[in-house]
């Protein structure tokens, strides 16, 4: 069946897995980010992949939203929480283990409630007053 909306109630179709997905309230979040990515920071769906696996050390890890550069080298980590999650510490040090795995420069964390974006300042991330669009994401917006 082809219809990329809503197969049922119970499931949501992920454009970047490319299959029918158990509808949860993270997922929604998730395929809603997804759309906020693509649609308003101009991120090609080619250029994500969401649940990447991942290792370091002997630890597995699993990433919601991984966003790769055109030299397709990963450059952001989205962790997606449900709306009833409060963002504090905790969510962003889950997003921080990602990325010693995978040593991007833009860290988000969002619950569709709120988000939050943080960019690699050398020893630690520093917080951002907006989302970075992927040319500046690629290096194409600096200066």
């Amino acid at each position: 069946m082809g219809s990329k909306a809503v197969q049922d109630r119970g499931t949501v179709w992920d454009p970047l897995r490319k299959a029918w997905v158990a509808r949860t309230p993270e997922e929604e979040v998730r395929q809603w980010f997804i759309g906020v990515l693509n649609t308003r920071l101009n991120v090609p769906m080619h250029m994500m992949m969401s649940e990447v696996a991942m290792k370091f050390g002997e630890k597995s890890y699993r990433a919601d939203i991984v966003v790769f550069g055109r030299d397709t080298n990963p450059v952001m980590i989205v962790e997606c929480k449900n709306r009833s999650v409060t963002l504090d510490r905790s969510v962003l040090e889950q997003a921080l283990r990602y990325d010693m795995a995978l040593g991007v420069e833009y860290i988000v964390i969002t619950s569709g409630e709120a988000t939050f974006a943080f960019r690699s300042g050398g020893e630690r991330f520093v917080r951002l007053a907006s989302l970075p669009d992927w040319s500046e994401m690629c290096g194409a917006g600096e200066r």
